[in-house]
């Protein structure tokens, strides 16, 4: 469980708000409309109606005592470059900024964020993967360079085992995990066997698991 301080109650900060509520954390939400802070009251430990470009108001929540601050503030830039700047400043341990460009992505890098999300960037670079391919069921992007996909079992591979087809060994890849039914198994091992109905998540660089998969 963490401390978290999200500033913003856009309709992006207050899924992410549910999210964290779900996973366990304490939330201190921050906005400056109060409606928004009715709302989101049943979702978090505590809420505050404030101006956060404000640095008395900052302060006053004890910046330090947060484990991770997250700016979620959507259409006023401005705003959101200089809460990134007076978190850092007084002291944020992680500040993760949103950003909807990638101008804004560096500003807020270069003024005290320590990392940056652009959700709607995020979510069209996974579409793009996911719905331009019928060999995709799901996509998480680790890097610029590594993945992990989800995909279905290749036809010439049914009824062999993992070590049989040592994808490692000719590919580079790992099979993380094969799905049934719905069900994860991470005990994945080279007597494994691999049929029609289930599915597999592979890691490992995105042009080797193009390459593998005919993606």
């Amino acid at each position: 469980m963490k401390t978290i301080l999200l500033i913003g109650l856009n309709h992006f900060g207050t899924l992410l708000a549910k999210q964290l509520q779900e996973q366990g954390h304490q939330i201190m939400a921050v906005d400056k409309e109060e409606e928004r802070i009715d709302s989101i009251l049943p979702f978090v430990t505590n809420a505050q109606i404030g101006d956060s470009t404000n640095e008395a108001f900052l302060r006053s929540l004890g910046i330090n005592n947060y484990d991770v601050c997250i700016v979620a503030i959507g259409k006023d830039f401005q705003s959101s470059l200089e809460t990134t700047s007076l978190l850092k400043e007084l002291g944020g341990k992680v500040v993760v900024s949103r950003a909807g460009s990638d101008v804004q992505a560096k500003f807020l890098l270069k003024n005290g964020a320590d990392e940056v999300i652009d959700p709607e960037k995020q979510v069209a670079r996974w579409a793009a993967i996911r719905y331009a391919s019928d060999h995709i069921l799901d996509y998480v992007r680790i890097n610029d360079d590594y993945a992990i996909f989800e995909v279905p079992i290749p036809k010439d591979w049914q009824g062999k085992s993992v070590g049989q087809i040592d994808i490692r060994k000719k590919y580079g890849i790992n099979i993380m995990a094969v799905k049934e039914n719905g069900k994860m198994n991470l005990a994945v091992r080279p007597e494994t066997m691999l049929y029609g109905d289930k599915t597999m998540l592979v890691l490992g660089e995105q042009k080797d698991i193009r390459k593998c998969f005919r993606i």
